[in-house]
């Protein structure tokens, strides 16, 4: 007969020791022989609930966390409830400060996310569907802050959630019974800071860089208003002989042949007949050809397709934002229509197709369409007459030529910049993950060998 399992009260601290550490198969991964894996709980004072106490968003009374309130690993405070009686509230519905916010209640991407309490956010009042950690002095609570922004956690959490139809959730017990690698307290201190001094290096690399991106359209707006004011091309006219007063300042009627509505039947992805551009289609500047639908015939004559150096024009949508933008028909292989909610117009011989389109995408001409759209029910809608009467500037040919070449160069650079930009905001995400990764299993070349062995600290609170 299987001997009983003994009471925790008439255990001796070697084996209450020895039931809190994670037995060595069970241990995730390797760790230095100074740390020890033990579960969650161990390290806790309390695991708790929020307060089910009523409340409401009218902050009159005091702040409570809600589970919306807990955003990017801390605490948003525009998105607090508030309970307007004090006397409801209890002496252990209070926070304090180092406690750990736990989000064990929502969907997959948020169950298990934390948020650290500091002094700054009380008085603050424990909600439900929040768990409240409460730390021994064994664990610094900031480290496991960090802790829990790690894959190993993540992983962790993922493998204890329980799933139901609408929500997903995770207990105090499984939360207690975490695997966490702990280190000597001095060893938790340099971890901390190390994770705080380099993750504080890229947040200023960040920073630069997501300015960089913020800072595209306001470039490329000042590049083409330079372009199409004339001064983009101040040096070359002076050495090519030409005066700015060669320009024509004229309206898009005037230098356009015709302004043509397209099919308004309907189109599929099933039908075999005719291709149809539409409003997905119109990329910046230029037409894309992944997303096609067909109408059911192919009798449309040539009058009423598009061809090479036509521009097409968004003339109506719910965003105003899309509402004149255009894009030029390249050379194309076969026969196209378009949509109803497009405008069609062909450059004539006085105006570059290529110059006019980046005119007519720019924020000079953007501003006119805004001004001159009208709204109904919803739709933003410009028409023929008031495409029409967008006023703009026209060089000679040759320096039309010269613009959109030195556009297209100056263009390329700033959008290779941007990507540049990009894919370093995507690198420091991948690189806080990679610092996190080697904290937690001792890599980060802060530990000391030589400080004693993590598991004596729990002695004192076993």
């Amino acid at each position: 007969m299987a001997r009983e399992k003994k009471s925790s009260k008439l255990l001796t601290p070697e084996e209450k020791l020895q039931q809190a550490l994670v037995p060595e198969n069970e241990q995730p991964h390797p760790i230095p022989s100074n740390w020890c894996w033990v579960r969650l709980g161990v390290l806790l004072i309390e695991i708790r609930n929020g307060t089910t106490i009523k409340q409401d968003k009218s902050g009159s009374g005091h702040w409570v966390t809600r589970i919306e309130s807990l955003q990017n690993q801390t605490i948003d405070f525009s998105r607090l409830g508030s309970i307007v009686n004090e006397q409801d509230i209890k002496d252990t519905d209070w926070y304090m400060s180092g406690d750990i916010a736990l989000s064990h209640i929502n969907s997959a991407e948020h169950v298990g996310k934390t948020a650290l309490i500091d002094a700054d956010m009380l008085p603050l009042v424990h909600g439900m569907n929040l768990l409240r950690l409460r730390f021994y002095d064994s664990c610094i609570p900031i480290f496991f802050q960090y802790y829990s922004q790690s894959f190993q956690y993540k992983d962790e959490i993922l493998a204890r959630i329980n799933m139901a139809v609408n929500q997903v959730s995770i207990n105090q017990k499984q939360i207690s019974s975490l695997e966490f690698p702990l280190p000597p307290l001095p060893e938790q201190r340099r971890i901390v800071d190390r994770i705080e001094s380099l993750f504080f290096k890229l947040d200023e690399a960040k920073e630069k860089a997501q300015a960089v991106v913020d800072g595209f359209e306001l470039r490329k707006s000042a590049i083409l208003h330079k372009a199409f004011t004339g001064e983009l091309t101040e040096q070359w006219r002076q050495e090519h002989s030409v005066r700015l007063s060669d320009w024509i300042n004229t309206t898009l009627s005037k230098v356009v042949s015709g302004f043509k509505y397209g099919t308004s039947e309907k189109s599929n992805y099933t039908n075999t007949g005719m291709p149809v551009l539409r409003i997905p289609n119109i990329d910046e500047g230029i037409l894309n050809f992944e997303d096609i639908k067909y109408l059911s015939h192919t009798d449309i004559d040539k009058a009423n397709q598009i061809h090479e150096n036509d521009i097409l024009i968004i003339r109506s949508n719910g965003s105003r934002d899309l509402v004149g933008k255009c894009a030029i028909v390249p050379a194309l292989e076969k026969e196209y229509a378009y949509a109803s909610f497009l405008i069609r117009i062909k450059p004539s011989e006085r105006i570059l197709p290529h110059y006019l389109v980046m005119y007519l995408n720019s924020t000079d001409a953007r501003t006119q369409m805004f001004k001159k759209a009208k709204s109904s029910a919803g739709i933003n809608n410009i028409n023929s007459q008031e495409l029409g009467a967008i006023t703009i500037s026209v060089p000679p040919i040759y320096e039309q030529s010269a613009i959109v070449t030195i556009l297209d160069s100056l263009l390329v650079k700033e959008q290779q910049i941007k990507s540049v930009a990009e894919a370093v905001l995507d690198q420091i995400d991948t690189m806080k993950k990679a610092i996190l990764a080697l904290a937690f299993r001792g890599e980060l070349g802060t530990n000391d060998p030589t400080e004693e062995w993590a598991g004596e600290i729990l002695k004192s609170v076993l």
